[in-house]
């Protein structure tokens, strides 16, 4: 059946992700609320050991018209079918105009900067690097602006260090005692630092290792990048977590250290900066929109609309499906954002994210839950080592994913007596069958009691949120994406000695600069700070809300109440006697729950 556009569109309004009801936002009055198919009040339910019948057709009628399609290029497959054209257009709308919105504010910021080119004196020095900020992009990086002490602080290495567990927490891990050191350094330079040698630091689990070899093996752009990897370690007589050692492994394979002329060792940390930055951004593609996307599609297919899990799902993924084909247009297309601004081709960054999306490190659904991914790497409770002193996402994140259990518990409490009744949902057990069969969901747990059902629901909701702004939307212009110190890639080749005097040569010139500043801030989503699409408002939907139980609107209360009081302590950080903020000498604001929004965005 061909649908017409004015149809899928008007099906689209009632038919997809549920929509927020925005109270402050007058450019948001045209949205409306909607769970299903039709303009319902019928409250969820569940259908226990007996489905009746004309909910069992509902579903099979979406399974016939709901179909996987083939990838887009990256992550799995994709929608299609009938209904799967109506999701995608829906989405596609919420998408568009989420991003319209943002690119009329950063083209107006990006016009005043070009207007203001004259100050930033040729970009002839690092301190002209900062100038590009210095009332610039301002409406694209509110309410926070840049990060307090990110272009002021950035040659100091804790703030580089700091930057592992804060910005881009998902490639640094605690080495074991009993591996094999990646690289050797002189043990001379590592005493002179740490006070030991390396291999004393590996047996008392103060050494952690990030590996990021694997980029030498993608297809490359004419601009330059090496293939880092790196030793942190706990020092032992402050307990900071500090920089090591920087290994290229290309050319000369040189290896830096703190010990290095500043101007080398600055250097070092850009080098390593741009693999980090492609890995982070590439990786959360996968990690986020491509694992949480396809638990929706096997949802979709398996669960009524009348069915409260749908419910939430469909309130977290709102416009996820808008995304997706957006990505490969702006970013992975030949000639788009990538092969203009990184080291490797639009191509290679396909491969990359389908490479970490099929081995698991980052499509691996239950190893990745945030505490399990976090003691696999030896980042919280840890036997072989000592604690991290301070580690910002994981405080930041905490607090939140335990809301959402709290909520998700609730929820799943109020509509399942018993962990029977789970056992005893047939849609619940269909989708079971649908994610870890045709969905191909890598590493997906069984659901036998409410607290698996919960826990899968939570999880879902802390990719699209918690995990994903962590490292994109607002982050790339407020902190990790900021020049001089986060250059995406390099302008000059890779030294094959020590001994430079100036990093600029190796910066981007004045008009790419601009123009990555301008990409960095069409992802910000400065517009959706304060609204009800920011994580406080994550199950604040009022239609949805309406046709829930009471236990679960008590419970959506008690969330937004912990989400106000969490956003408050974010708002309060400012540096301490010491110049640290959570350890590090930047405050970091990524995650507070009334600016960063609950779904994904692009």
């Amino acid at each position: 059946m061909i649908v017409s556009k004015l149809a899928v569109c008007t099906v689209a309004i009632l038919g997809a992700s549920a929509s927020p009801v925005f109270r402050r936002s007058v450019a948001a009055t045209g949205l409306r609320s909607r769970q299903d198919g039709t303009i319902s009040s019928t409250a969820y339910s569940v259908p226990g050991a007996n489905s009746n019948e004309l909910r069992a057709d509902e579903v099979s009628r979406k399974k016939e018209t709901f179909l996987y399609g083939p990838s887009l290029g990256v992550g799995p497959a994709y929608p299609a079918g009938e209904l799967g054209l109506v999701y995608i257009n829906a989405d596609e709308a919420i998408v568009t105009a989420e991003r319209n919105a943002q690119l009329a504010v950063s083209r107006g910021d990006g016009t005043q900067a070009m207007a203001n080119a004259a100050k930033y004196n040729g970009l002839k020095t690092l301190d002209d690097y900062t100038r590009l900020y210095d009332h610039e992009w301002q409406n694209s990086s509110r309410p926070t602006g840049q990060d307090s002490g990110i272009l002021t602080n950035y040659t100091q290495d804790l703030l580089f260090s700091m930057e592992r567990l804060s910005v881009n927490p998902y490639a640094v891990r605690r080495l074991l005692p009993l591996e094999e050191l990646p690289f050797a350094v002189e043990d001379a330079t590592i005493r002179s630092m740490a006070g030991q040698p390396l291999r004393s630091l590996l047996d008392d689990g103060r050494l952690f290792y990030v590996d990021h070899r694997n980029q030498s093996t993608y297809n490359r752009t004419d601009k330059f990048g090496a293939a880092c990897d790196a030793y942190f370690y706990i020092s032992p007589s402050s307990g900071d977590f500090l920089p090591l050692a920087i290994r290229t492994n290309v050319g000369s394979n040189l290896i830096y250290t703190p010990n290095d002329s500043p101007t080398d060792w600055l250097l070092a940390k850009m080098m390593f900066n741009v693999n980090d930055f492609f890995m982070a951004q590439i990786d959360h593609l996968a990690r986020t929109h491509s694992v949480a996307e396809i638990l929706y599609q096997a949802a979709i297919r398996s669960l009524s609309d009348k069915h409260p899990v749908l419910a939430i799902l469909k309130r977290l993924m709102y416009g996820a499906f808008g995304i997706r084909p957006l990505a490969m247009t702006i970013l992975f297309n030949p000639g788009a954002a990538i092969d203009r601004f990184f080291p490797w081709t639009g191509t290679a960054a396909t491969q990359f994210n389908n490479d970490t999306y099929a081995n698991g490190y980052a499509g691996a659904f239950h190893a990745n839950w945030i505490r399990n991914n976090l003691r696999r790497r030896g980042l919280i409770d840890c036997a072989h080592g000592p604690p991290l002193k301070d580690f910002p996402f994981y405080e930041d994140a905490g607090p939140i994913v335990d809301a959402i259990h709290r909520f998700t518990r609730t929820l799943v409490s109020s509509y399942y007596p018993n962990n029977a009744a789970i056992r005893a949902d047939p849609e619940v057990r269909a989708w079971l069958a649908e994610l870890t069969g045709n969905g191909e969901v890598i590493d997906f747990p069984p659901i036998d009691t409410r607290s698996d059902l919960a826990n899968v629901l939570a999880e879902v909701a802390r990719l699209v949120s918690v995990t994903h702004h962590a490292v994109n939307t607002n982050e790339l212009i407020t902190s990790s994406g900021t020049l001089p110190f986060h250059p995406t890639a390099l302008y000059q080749p890779i030294p094959t000695e020590k001994g430079i005097t100036n990093v600029v040569p190796w910066l981007p010139p004045l008009n790419q600069s601009l123009r990555w500043i301008s990409v960095s801030a069409n992802f910000a989503r400065p517009l959706l700070a304060g609204t009800n699409r920011s994580i406080v408002h994550m199950f604040d939907d009022d239609v949805m809300l309406g046709r829930m139980n009471e236990d679960t609107r008590r419970a959506n209360d008690r969330f937004m109440e912990t989400m106000r009081a969490r956003s408050r302590v974010v708002k309060s950080r400012g540096f301490g006697k010491d110049g640290l903020s959570q350890g590090m000498p930047f405050v970091w604001n990524a995650l507070d729950p009334d600016i960063a929004p609950w779904s994904s965005t692009i």
